[in-house]
């Protein structure tokens, strides 16, 4: 059973209404990792040649891509994991769960988030469990099988295929952060937590300010207080995230993000762990290169904490899947 985080504590229910277009949410630090990436490596060639190729080879496979696979050839489901991988706590949890479909010839996505604490049904034997609890629980099993279970629970959750995997963990952000200077935010509330068991410290205020790193993971996963501040919802969260994710791409385009793209793709490529082959992955950023923030659709999926679960409904799961199969025309 993957451990309990005490910055993602219980609360109140979920629902909220929605407008009548799917809601556009924040990307967390997984997706943000890949956006970095394929913006950093699109301010040179020197780039490509002499930080990117290595690093390519750090996180994706030696495996060949099958004729007519390739990204820019047909659409492509990746299932993005942000895991809380901890030394002090040894956890494996994954805080951040994320289902995306790439269409080439549209140049679009659609991604899809999964709240942690979501009640998931499984095949292959598995019982039914929180949706974070699954990637622990199988890479403890065993690692060489984890990544092809794991798709597979997520993609019977959706009814889509999922092709690939992609795993960042909780330094990959603070490095990313770090590597470009950090990020100019507005605090938008007072957040104190503090856990001595696993070092976490959480000191931030409210106001314009620019964190690192720490700070900003902080930042964006602050939940719960036990220090007097108020807590925070996942919709908070979220929008924490996004004014992160603005705030990283802005700074990708002046001329000091130009020159931490070297930093920014090491920390990347140290952090990441795919099953994606490389000449997919080089594939992947060739076709995606500049998309275009329009093409790109959000989706969080919402449901009613009942605990110690999230329950989606029927009609919620059909919605994401709905838009997510429209890529894949």
């Amino acid at each position: 059973m993957a451990q309990s985080d005490p910055l993602s504590g219980e609360q109140g229910s979920q629902s909220r209404p929605r407008s009548g277009k799917p809601r556009k949410i924040a990307f967390a630090f997984v997706w943000m990792a890949v956006l970095a990436l394929v913006g950093a490596i699109g301010y040179g060639a020197y780039l490509y040649v002499f930080k990117l190729t290595p690093m390519l080879g750090k996180i994706g496979t030696d495996q060949s891509v099958p004729a007519g696979m390739a990204a820019n050839e047909k659409p492509l489901v990746l299932l993005l994991l942000g895991t809380d991988s901890r030394p002090k706590t040894g956890s494996l949890n994954t805080d951040v769960i994320m289902v995306a479909a790439l269409n080439p010839s549209r140049k679009s996505a659609t991604v899809v988030s999964i709240p942690r604490d979501t009640y998931l049904k499984a095949s292959q034997g598995l019982r039914a469990n929180k949706a974070n609890a699954f990637y622990p629980n199988l890479m403890a099993s065993s690692k060489s099988t984890a990544p092809d279970k794991i798709k597979k629970v997520f993609a019977g959750a959706l009814g889509v295929p999922v092709d690939y995997v992609a795993t960042v963990n909780f330094q990959g952000f603070r490095d990313i952060v770090d590597a470009v200077g950090g990020v100019k935010v507005e605090v938008d509330m007072d957040m104190r937590y503090v856990d001595k068991a696993d070092g976490t410290n959480i000191n931030l205020t409210k106001g314009l300010q620019t964190l690192d790193g720490k700070n900003a993971l902080d930042f964006v996963r602050y939940r719960k207080s036990n220090n007097g501040t108020a807590e925070s919802s996942d919709q908070e969260r979220n929008a924490r995230q996004q004014m992160v994710v603005a705030e990283l791409l802005h700074k990708l385009k002046t001329p000091a993000g130009v020159l931490a793209a070297g930093n920014l793709m090491e920390a990347i490529g140290e952090h990441i762990t795919t099953d994606i082959p490389v000449e997919q992955l080089k594939s992947m950023i060739r076709t995606y290169i500049g998309i275009d923030k329009d093409k790109m659709e959000y989706i969080h999926l919402e449901g009613e904490w009942k605990s110690p679960y999230v329950y989606i409904s029927d009609k919620e799961w059909k919605m994401a899947t709905a838009h997510l199969k429209q890529q894949l025309e």
